[in-house]
């Protein structure tokens, strides 16, 4: 989700009026995108976080929130028992937003009232049986905090070097692919009387998700087989799991790397149906 959100601004950055931000966002894909993976994760990981200070002179940030070579230290939150209930109202108030949102799908403009009862439901429920919720400060004790919730440093570095290099190949996908939606599209909707932002939301984006999403599961695909490299830094991820631990207890080298590529064979298979689903839908949508 990340990857995605930076790399859709990122394409519509390259193909903003602007000559500062179009250049500034050409500049970012081109010199993220032909830098090796590895390279920048151990960039990250070696010239980013390990520079960082030790515990005791944390960068505090808002919110009792901590960053040293560490990890990321952060408020965990600590739930009551009748929190329960409040999970029962998220569950109430997701039916009754998605029965507003069929019976409201003739009046575009009353559409965006569905996710008033995902709010309101749980909030209600949430202050009427007092606030069932708290939060797990971590403190610095001795050489270290305790208590909150920690990310470790590999997972921050392998976390940012997916996210900015897989958006850097999904603004190119967006790029091209609103580019290649007929320039007679937008002059038709102008022509219309929709401003430029309606009419790259309503007539150029729609049109242009059929080009983007095919290439797009690609990159979801890279993504995940990407996340491989964790390896590298030590990080526990489904490789290290399976080909180190397991492997090094069990000896049984045929199984374990069987089940290793099945899992990520599996997890392929099953992003790709649902990205062809979806594209699926909106050829359906747009016929």
């Amino acid at each position: 989700m990340p990857a995605s959100l930076l790399g859709f601004a990122l394409g519509a950055a390259r193909l903003s009026r602007n000559f500062l931000v179009a250049r500034l966002a050409a500049i970012y894909v081109e010199a993220t995108r032909n830098v090796p993976l590895l390279l920048q994760l151990l960039f990250w990981y070696n010239a980013v976080l390990e520079a960082l200070p030790s515990p005791q002179r944390s960068l505090a940030l808002p919110g009792h929130v901590y960053l040293n070579d560490r990890g990321l230290f952060l408020p965990a939150p600590v739930f009551a028992p009748a929190a329960v209930w409040v999970l029962v109202a998220f569950g109430f108030g997701l039916f009754g937003g998605l029965a507003c949102w069929f019976w409201a799908k003739r009046m575009d403009s009353w559409r965006s009232l569905a996710v008033l009862p995902v709010i309101a439901f749980p909030l209600a429920t949430y202050f009427a049986i007092g606030q069932p919720l708290g939060f797990d400060v971590p403190v610095l004790k001795g050489f270290n905090f305790s208590g909150g919730a920690k990310l470790l440093p590999e997972f921050i570095a392998l976390l940012f070097s997916l996210v900015l290099y897989t958006a850097a190949f999904i603004a190119e996908i967006v790029r091209a692919g609103i580019e290649g939606v007929p320039k007679g599209q937008g002059e038709a909707a102008s022509a219309l009387g929709l401003r430029e932002a309606e009419a790259r939301k309503y007539v150029i984006i729609p049109q242009a998700m059929r080009l983007i999403v095919p290439p797009l599961t690609s990159q979801y695909l890279n993504l995940f087989k990407n996340s491989s490299l964790a390896v590298f830094i030590g990080y526990p991820d489904l490789i290290q799991v399976f080909a180190g631990t397991v492997l090094n207890q069990t000896g049984a080298a045929v199984p374990v790397m069987a089940t290793t590529m099945a899992v990520y064979l599996s997890v392929s298979l099953l992003t790709s149906l649902l990205m062809n689903l979806y594209n699926r839908r909106i050829a359906k949508v747009q016929h």
